[in-house]
C-alpha cells in the first residue's frame, strides 16, 4: 500500500515524521506552499488509509487547532532494513556459536512457534491435523499445494514459496525451522527431500507414518 502514496501525500508524511508532536493543517499548507483545502483532501485520504490520525485539539488565543500525527502504519511506510539486518544478525550468530548450535537454535525456534498453534490440533485425527497444518503454513506465507494422497509410507506436503529464501540460501540451517515446526504440530517425523534454498523447484516434506 505504501507504494501507492502520492508524492504530495509522501511530503506530508515526511513533515509529520520530522515533527512527532504533530502539525496542524495551516502548518502543513505553509510548509508545502499549497492551499488548506488541498491539505485537507490529502489528509482525508491518508487518514482513511491509516497513515495518520487526528490528535487532540490545541487551544490557542483564537480557535482550537487540530494537530495530525503519524500512526504506526505511517511510520512503517518509510523504508526499513529488516532483511539486511536479519542477514547481518544471523551471520554473526552463526559465526559466534557454530553451525551445529545454529541448527539447534533454528530447531528450537520452530518448536517454540508450534506452541502458539497446538490448541488447533488437540484431539484431531492425523488427516485433520494435516489440513490444519496446511492452513497455518499458508497463513505464514509458504503457499502450499494440494498434498499427495497418503500411502503406506506416509504423506507429502509441498510448499512453493520459501518465506526466508535469501536467508536460507546463505544459511541452510534455517530450513530446520520449518521441519521442527511441522514435526511439533503433527507429532510425526519428516524428511525435507527437496529444498528451494538448495536449488529445488519447491520444498517437499515427506512425513512418516511412524
Amino acid at each position: 500500500m505504501a507504494d501507492q502514496i502520492g508524492s504530495r501525500q509522501r511530503q506530508i508524511l515526511e513533515l509529520l515524521l520530522e515533527n512527532k508532536q504533530g502539525l496542524c493543517i495551516d502548518d502543513i499548507a505553509k510548509a508545502l506552499n499549497i492551499s488548506r483545502n488541498a491539505v485537507q483532501q490529502h489528509i482525508s485520504v491518508l487518514e482513511v488509509e491509516g497513515y495518520l490520525q487526528a490528535g487532540e485539539l490545541n487551544k490557542t488565543a483564537g480557535r482550537p487547532v487540530r494537530r495530525y500525527i503519524l500512526t504506526e502504519a505511517g511510520i512503517n511506510s518509510f523504508p526499513k532494513q529488516y532483511a539486511w539486518f536479519s542477514k547481518l544478525m544471523l551471520a554473526e550468530l552463526k559465526n559466534e556459536i557454530g553451525s551445529e548450535a545454529f541448527e539447534r537454535y533454528m530447531n528450537r525456534l520452530g518448536e517454540n512457534l508450534a506452541q502458539n498453534y497446538l490448541h488447533r490440533f488437540t484431539g484431531k485425527p492425523i488427516d485433520e491435523r494435516r489440513n490444519e497444518l496446511l492452513k497455518i503454513m499458508n497463513e505464514l506465507g509458504f503457499k502450499t499445494g494440494k498434498p499427495d494422497e497418503e500411502n503406506q509410507h506416509g504423506m507429502t506436503i509441498k510448499a512453493y514459496n520459501c518465506i526466508f529464501h535469501d536467508l536460507a540460501q546463505k544459511h541452510n540451517e534455517i530450513c530446520q525451522f520449518d521441519s521442527a515446526l511441522m514435526t511439533a504440530l503433527l507429532g510425526k517425523d519428516l524428511e525435507l527431500s527437496e529444498c528451494m534454498a538448495k536449488g529445488g523447484r519447491l520444498c517437499c516434506f515427506n512425513i512418516s507414518n511412524n
